[in-house]
């Protein structure tokens, strides 16, 4: 349940629900918004039995008040894109977002999940922590504008995370936090494998908002 008294509900992301997922796109990301055009061909590989994609918004009533994005290369899960409304920052929304994309890698058979985020997130690497990522890695100037360094996460076999570690995750204080730019535009926590600069990865860099 919200602050609204409505209940919040996961879905997959379809390509109506694009206007709305643009206007929470631009206001969180005003510097570095993926476009219209980079969210329709995520979509277009996220349903048949070669998807690679999976998509998911969040809806309180008729407001879309989140969405979060997973790519899948060769078994390794990618996290592209974690993003809520402000009014939801500190609702669990985020993590509640972040275990859809769990279920989902594991639906794919990964092996493993990766993320980037902002090495001045403390929040959100926390958030991450508690759901058994650990750090592998910097990337320099990984987030633009702002020349801000990201933390690379992994999270070993994702089939096999704890339920209970999600559950406390998603109940405890806050979502991944505060705005994390996108790389070279994407989802600040998480817009993993940004498809606005993909020679920075094999899949793409984390956006995360929430």
């Amino acid at each position: 349940m919200t602050g609204t008294g409505t209940t919040l509900t996961l879905r997959e992301m379809r390509w109506w629900d694009l206007e709305r997922v643009m206007e929470l796109e631009e206001e969180l990301f005003p510097e570095d918004a993926w476009s219209r055009g980079m969210f329709w061909s995520e979509l277009a590989h996220a349903r048949g039995r070669d998807a690679t994609r999976h998509y998911v918004v969040a809806e309180d009533g008729p407001r879309l008040v989140g969405y979060a994005g997973l790519a899948v290369v060769d078994r390794t899960g990618d996290v592209q894109t974690i993003a809520a409304a402000r009014d939801q920052w500190g609702t669990g929304l985020g993590a509640r977002l972040l275990t859809d994309l769990l279920t989902a890698a594991t639906a794919f058979e990964c092996r493993e999940v990766l993320l980037e985020v902002r090495v001045d997130n403390a929040r959100a690497q926390r958030l991450y922590e508690r759901f058994g990522f650990e750090p592998i890695g910097i990337r320099k100037g990984y987030y633009q504008p702002g020349n801000v360094d990201a933390l690379v996460m992994r999270l070993a076999d994702p089939a096999t995370a704890s339920v209970a570690t999600a559950s406390a995750a998603t109940t405890a204080n806050g979502g991944p936090g505060e705005p994390v730019e996108p790389t070279a535009n994407t989802a600040s926590t998480a817009h993993t494998a940004n498809p606005a600069n993909p020679a920075t990865s094999s899949v793409q860099g984390t956006e995360t908002h929430g």
